[in-house]
């Protein structure tokens, strides 16, 4: 009998562990294809992807975070070209996917904060002149919990660079500051580690983009 329970034990931590590395797989795939995505299009399979696999993995926060990234960077791409309509939609969808993975991680985690941040900019581009003493005010409580939790945490610096860089002079912004705060950004990607494999790892590329362009002198 003991033997049968014994090898029983084994067998389930071995499905365990196979049914884990088959989850890290998965999502380390997907995740690397975020970056990679060029249209909306893209991008939404790959939220709803996320999402299914949350839906399975129902007690990781890690691919509602996903679904909600992917979809405020379909947001950021539409707004590049251009296409304000569909931010609202958007933004909403992108806080669904939050407010799920915050109950599974809780409230003190700083990149989730971050992502709230993230939807309430995008809302407020829809219309900056109405939006930016309500969405503005949220994106801007949003960071400063972000902050607070995680002050080396390069993404918050690289949000707060970019801001910075893209609010017009009149409005306090400078795209020579800015740059100075992506490299104070891009210092912190050098010498900060993820907590897994799995966890949020993006941004570093974007600060030396950028930083890349000031060096072209554009």
């Amino acid at each position: 009998m003991k033997k049968y329970l014994l090898s029983f034990a084994l067998a389930f931590i071995s499905l365990t562990a196979f049914a884990q590395t088959d989850y890290e797989k998965i999502m380390t795939d997907k995740i690397a294809k975020i970056q990679a995505a060029r249209t909306p299009e893209e991008i939404q399979t790959l939220s709803n992807d996320f999402q299914r696999i949350g839906s399975k993995e129902s007690a990781q926060w890690l691919p509602q975070y996903y679904a909600a990234f992917s979809q405020i960077q379909k947001g950021r791409l539409m707004m590049r070209n251009g296409n304000m309509q569909e931010l609202d939609g958007i933004a909403e969808q992108a806080e669904k996917y939050l407010a799920m993975a915050q109950n599974l991680a809780g409230a003190d985690n700083a990149e989730i904060h971050l992502l709230k941040k993230m939807a309430y900019s995008l809302r407020m581009m829809v219309n900056p002149q109405q939006r930016f003493m309500t969405d503005g005010a949220r994106a801007s409580e949003e960071l400063t919990v972000a902050e607070k939790l995680d002050p080396s945490n390069p993404r918050i610096a690289l949000i707060k660079a970019e801001d910075t860089y893209f609010t017009p002079e009149q409005y306090g912004g400078s795209k020579t500051k800015g740059v100075e705060m992506f490299k104070a950004a891009l210092t912190q990607f050098n010498n900060y580690k993820p907590k897994s494999a799995l966890d949020p790892n993006w941004g570093k590329s974007e600060a030396e983009y950028f930083i890349s362009l000031s060096e072209k002198g554009q």
